[in-house]
């Protein structure tokens, strides 16, 4: 499938606002409710939709320190990476993990209350996974934090 101008904007609409109705988002693209229900039902089935989802404000539940773990190791086989994948899919507080190129071998993004529960977290993760080497920043300030991709 190929996204035209039209789709592509509603991908945007629906990124500030899933819950935004079929009239009110045919309205702001030009098309009918119907018309608007059969293009987001493609996107759906066409994979460009994954899921639709509520945005929690972290502060407000009580997870206000977001950390990076920027991890190093010396085992790369598949055995290591399985259970290096198991783990961070096991620990909500881990929202993010990603393996990368360079000096760092995976990046991981954190969201706990406090440093205590960063400390819990980290025990958790070295007991589950041998590591040559973890190191955590805490982010101070959040100067950007979106899920809207730029279409």
């Amino acid at each position: 499938m190929q996204l035209d101008p039209i789709d592509r904007r509603i991908l945007r609409l629906l990124q500030r606002d899933a819950s935004v109705s079929h009239d009110d988002l045919g309205a702001q693209v030009g098309l009918s409710r119907n018309a608007c229900w059969r293009r987001v039902r493609a996107l759906e089935q066409a994979g460009f939709i994954k899921k639709r989802v509520v945005l929690i404000d972290p502060d407000q539940v009580g997870l206000g320190l977001t950390v990076f773990l920027m991890i190093r190791t010396d085992r790369h086989g598949p055995d290591w990476l399985d259970q290096f994948a198991k783990a961070t899919r096991d620990i909500p507080e881990i929202l993010g993990a990603y393996r990368m190129t360079g000096d760092l071998d995976y990046l991981v993004r954190v969201r706990v209350a406090d440093v205590a529960a960063y400390d819990t977290l980290y025990q958790k993760l070295i007991r589950r996974v041998e590591m040559a080497d973890c190191s955590a920043s805490f982010v101070m300030e959040e100067l950007k934090e979106t899920t809207e991709l730029p279409l």
